[in-house]
């Protein structure tokens, strides 16, 4: 009982905690007296538009493409997958993020994950991405971003998470 009593308490501080956090972060309205497009300390307005780089939504069309767009890499590089479950250890993991014009040709390609003791890795799967433009045309889709982990044996050889056969267990 005095474990239940505990445990309630803990729900209750933590979801306190949460709802305070609120009242920090940025509604996106100016503080009072001040214009919305004047910055808060006062100066100009930057002419330069910040560049945010959007990901599509993974909806179901993205998630049908990006296994077409993982299988146009497995036929592309066919002696570089890894073969069967992978093992418990992997080399490195990468998180790409493609962007792709209407024809599926490759027009940029970043990473949001990458390993730090390997970082030849990102630039040969770059590489390896770019080798393989144009990608198969997103049809309806359109022009859009998409990502994947890549998953890098220390062979050299690699699997998609989209397509991965899974791990090993130790």
């Amino acid at each position: 009982m005095a474990a239940t009593r505990t445990f309630r308490r803990l729900a209750l501080a933590g979801a306190a905690l949460a709802l305070s956090a609120c009242s920090l972060l940025p509604t996106g309205k100016p503080p009072e007296g001040q214009r919305p497009d004047t910055p808060a300390d006062g100066t100009k307005p930057s002419a330069e538009v910040p560049t945010v780089r959007l990901i599509t939504a993974q909806t179901p069309a993205v998630r049908a493409w990006r296994k077409t767009g993982a299988r146009h890499l497995y036929n592309k590089y066919p002696k570089q997958i890894y073969k069967g479950r992978l093992p418990p250890l992997m080399h490195a993991v990468v998180v790409v993020e493609t962007e792709v014009d209407a024809a599926g040709r490759v027009t940029h390609v970043s990473f949001s994950r990458t390993p730090g003791h390997a970082p030849e890795v990102p630039a040969r799967i770059a590489t390896l991405i770019r080798q393989a433009s144009p990608f198969p045309s997103p049809g309806r889709l359109g022009a859009h971003t998409y990502v994947d982990t890549w998953l890098w044996d220390k062979s050299g050889r690699f699997q998609l998470d989209t397509l991965t056969e899974g791990q090993r267990s130790r």
